[in-house]
């Protein structure tokens, strides 16, 4: 479902150039679910980012569902994001003028579903949210917001979601909430699971931990064999 071969990725800094990914490979197979954890800095968004055409590596290739990303103008990237991906950012990334449902439903409405509004009140059901879904982002607490944005990701039955830091700006009790969310829904739907963390406890609960050390993908040896 995913194959990165040799990506590579360096930003300008004063003192010249900081490499940020140096020679990634990595393949993940249907339905698999993977962690990529490492210190602040070391380069997980900016995979993520990579693996979700927001960005374009210096060198090497993305191939998602056996597309190329490099073979993709802007219009093809964001058709392989409508029709392929799902996307939790930390942030939530809510548009404040819409309700949960709006929010929910826009992907879907972008596409062209005639059904986006039942479709997006059926996910909303889905992730607990059934009688917050007219209410607007700035009425919804940190952990309603999340589960719109997760809702809003899942909508389209995405074969790839890809979640930064999902629980960065939650308390405890609600980023655990969330977590559970997140696993239950890929269950259910049988999608890839890529999960930027800094959190060990939530890596470990993926069937593969990726380690980001000197910009290399490192796998931790233990968990490297993963039954088909």
């Amino acid at each position: 479902m995913i194959e990165i071969d040799n990506l590579s990725m360096s930003f300008a800094i004063a003192s010249g150039r900081l490499d940020v990914l140096r020679g990634v490979d990595l393949e993940l197979r249907d339905g698999q679910t993977a962690a990529i954890v490492g210190p602040s800095g070391s380069g997980k968004t900016t995979l993520l980012l990579l693996l979700a055409g927001l960005e374009q590596p210096e060198s090497g290739t993305i191939r998602i569902d056996g597309i190329a990303l490099d073979s993709l103008d802007d219009d093809g990237l964001a058709d392989l994001r409508r029709d392929r991906l799902g996307i939790v950012f930390q942030s939530f990334h809510l548009v404040p003028s819409l309700t949960a449902l709006g929010n929910v439903a826009l992907p879907l409405e972008i596409a062209g579903a005639d059904d986006a509004e039942a479709r997006a009140g059926e996910m909303l059901a889905r992730v607990g949210l059934g009688d917050r879904r007219d209410h607007f982002p700035m009425q919804l607490s940190g952990g309603e917001q999340q589960r719109v944005a997760i809702a809003r990701a899942l909508v389209h039955s995405p074969a790839v979601l890809l979640a930064d830091e999902p629980t960065g700006n939650l308390d405890l009790e609600t980023g655990a909430r969330i977590i559970e969310l997140l696993f239950g829904l890929h269950a259910e739907t049988g999608s890839t699971l890529v999960l930027v963390t800094h959190d060990e406890a939530i890596a470990g609960r993926c069937q593969r931990v990726l380690r980001l050390h000197q910009g290399r993908l490192v796998e931790d040896a233990d968990r490297h064999a993963i039954p088909a």
